[in-house]
């Protein structure tokens, strides 16, 4: 029996188990579009490709990265316009399928309507190359059931990251023999992780109880490989600290008494300390990236060696690239800490005890809370960034999600704002964004409508792009978005102001020297949704409780002092800028 090609591409998916495909019409995916309208997938339209990219990014996290999030785009400036939410999603190690369409493949090289093909004939594909795990170009119908089970494996398959499916126009229109896709649709899609022998997993527990200070640093790894109840279960046999990435935020809940907090440039002076006197360090899922690591500065956050560094990562490249490393394990955390733990509790039935450890967490979260106590209680107007972290947190259930952009909102929160439950933290971490927060948290609510979901924006993000309030509206999708606006790109005006005494092309000014900003609080009653404006410190918890008890789409603006995040570490980018010597002027 033969099929039109689109409708078995559509069959497969849902036999994939996928609920939702995010996308942006244009001519080569009609015939897509045609056999989505009567499929139980439910399509949800956006007004601009990123914004597709972010929202099945944002979707693949909250469902637990079992499977990827589907994102369905035109050729040409749809594919282009979704370059960086993709590009985010593979820094960030999040699972993507993108099926795009293409020129119909006997015009390739002719140049039909937009075409790339500046330097090659049909390799708009090629665009994706540098960020993607894989791009696959389908040259004929009987092709595309391999290219696309390769696609959903690769996605989820060791370190996790989006795939490109490039279909020419014509192709979704061909038939095919259903027995092709058949064949396919309940093949494999995840194999078992590879797991840690025992003997270098003896190697790791002998290695800890003999340092003096072992700590363990979680990064999203940990998250992601559903880890984070080994890892609770491993530092409370020996009572380690345990230090995070941005990334790893929440793999161990902020309450608990051994959990430190995020290390860094935007880490706190006693978090870095922490890091750097360990004698032992144990580093899971994380790609000991430059922010977190001070730019890798000695005696800042680590100090590797004398520190003794065991690196366990699905990647192996990730081993060995920063820093001298005592023990390495290419490896699933979950599988590894599973065995980790086997072993040391055989070895080490009794564990291990550190009072003095937790009695200093204790003191430094005590002392933390003193130190921010003034902001967070302040009614000044525009509000102190930290008190409209503190109203957010008291207003949020603790299962409930906020999704960050970048800026104060990224990096305040990373450190001054506890997440009680794995996974409940949404940010860019690889690519950094800036526009990332209001479209991904449209794919958080879609993956937990269960869930309370807050999207924490700068104005300068919501104003790049707003349209996902349209998506939020025309699906009802009830996300709470707060813009923190400060009239500027602030974390770069303070950069810049800092270094260069101005702040030229960084806040948003009009030619006389006037703050400005759109009301967004209007423009989302324009979108269709409600829109509110806080005048005051003292109102902004309660129109936060409004708003998520209405289970109604909704945005806070409330403006924001342009204070900076408090810094401890090192930023290698602080020593590069140079002002220009007095002589020329």
């Amino acid at each position: 029996m033969k099929d039109l090609v689109a409708y078995q591409i559509v069959n497969f998916l849902e036999k994939k188990g996928v609920e939702h495909v995010f996308g942006l019409c244009g001519h080569t995916v009609i015939a897509m579009l045609d056999a989505l309208k009567d499929s139980k997938i439910k399509y949800i339209s956006v007004r601009h490709e990123q914004i597709a990219a972010h929202a099945a990014d944002g979707y693949a996290r909250a469902s637990g990265m079992k499977l990827p999030g589907v994102v369905l785009v035109h050729l040409g400036p749809g594919l282009t316009n979704a370059t960086t939410g993709v590009a985010e999603a593979g820094l960030d190690s999040i699972p993507l399928v993108v099926i795009a369409g293409d020129v119909p493949s006997y015009y390739y090289g002719r140049h039909p309507h937009q075409e790339v093909n500046m330097h090659a004939d049909a390799s708009q594909y090629e665009i994706y190359r540098p960020f993607v795990k894989r791009a696959w170009r389908v040259d004929f119908p009987e092709a595309l059931p391999e290219i696309l089970d390769k696609a959903f494996r690769l996605a989820v398959s060791g370190r996790p990251g989006p795939v490109l499916v490039s279909v020419p126009m014509n192709i979704f229109s061909e038939q095919i023999d259903v027995s092709l896709f058949q064949q396919r649709i309940d093949n494999l899609l995840s194999p078992a992780k590879p797991s840690l022998d025992e003997e270098t997993a003896e190697q790791i527990v002998d290695l800890l109880a003999k340092a003096e200070l072992p700590a363990v640093y979680a990064g999203g790894g940990v998250i992601a490989a559903d880890a984070c109840d080994e890892l609770k279960a491993l530092v409370e046999h020996f009572e380690m600290p345990v230090l995070y990435t941005l990334m790893g935020k929440g793999s161990l809940s902020d309450a608990h008494p051994l959990t430190v907090g995020m290390t860094g440039f935007w880490g706190t002076y006693f978090t870095n300390k922490m890091a750097r006197e360990a004698d032992a360090l144990l580093a899971l899922g994380t790609r000991m990236s430059e922010a977190d690591c001070s730019s890798w500065y000695r005696d800042v956050t680590f100090n590797i060696p004398p520190t003794k560094l065991v690196h366990i990562d699905i990647e192996a490249q990730e081993i060995g690239r920063n820093y001298r490393t005592e023990i390495g394990a290419v490896a699933d955390v979950k599988n590894a800490l599973k065995v980790i733990l086997k072993v040391a509790r055989e070895k080490y039935p009794k564990g291990f005890k550190r009072p003095e450890v937790i009695s200093a967490i204790a003191s430094y979260k005590q002392d933390f809370e003193k130190q921010r106590e003034k902001f967070v209680k302040s009614d000044q107007y525009p509000m102190r960034p930290e008190r409209i972290l503190a109203d957010l947190r008291e207003a949020l259930p603790q299962d409930g999600y906020v999704v960050t952009d970048v800026g104060w909102n990224k990096n305040g929160v990373g450190q001054q704002f506890p997440i009680y439950v794995p996974g409940t933290f949404i940010t860019p971490g690889g690519l950094c964004t800036m526009g990332y927060g209001p479209s991904a948290a449209l794919g958080v609510k879609l993956a937990r409508p269960d869930r309370k979901v807050v999207a924490l924006i700068g104005d300068g993000a919501m104003g790049a792009n707003p349209s996902p309030m349209a998506t939020a509206a025309q699906y009802d999708i009830p996300v709470v978005w707060v813009v923190m606006n400060n009239a500027a790109f602030g974390t770069i005006a303070l950069l810049e102001k800092s270094h260069y005494d101005t702040m030229f092309g960084t806040v948003f000014e009009k030619p006389t020297g006037e703050p400005y900003s759109p009301d967004f609080a209007a423009i989302a009653n324009a979108y269709g949704i409600k829109g509110v404006r806080v005048n005051k410190a003292g109102d902004f918890k309660q129109a936060l409780k409004e708003a998520l008890d209405s289970n109604k789409p909704c945005l806070i603006e409330v403006y924001m002092e342009n204070a900076p995040v408090p810094t401890d570490g090192v930023w290698d980018i602080n020593n590069i800028y140079k002002k220009r010597p007095s002589e020329f002027f």
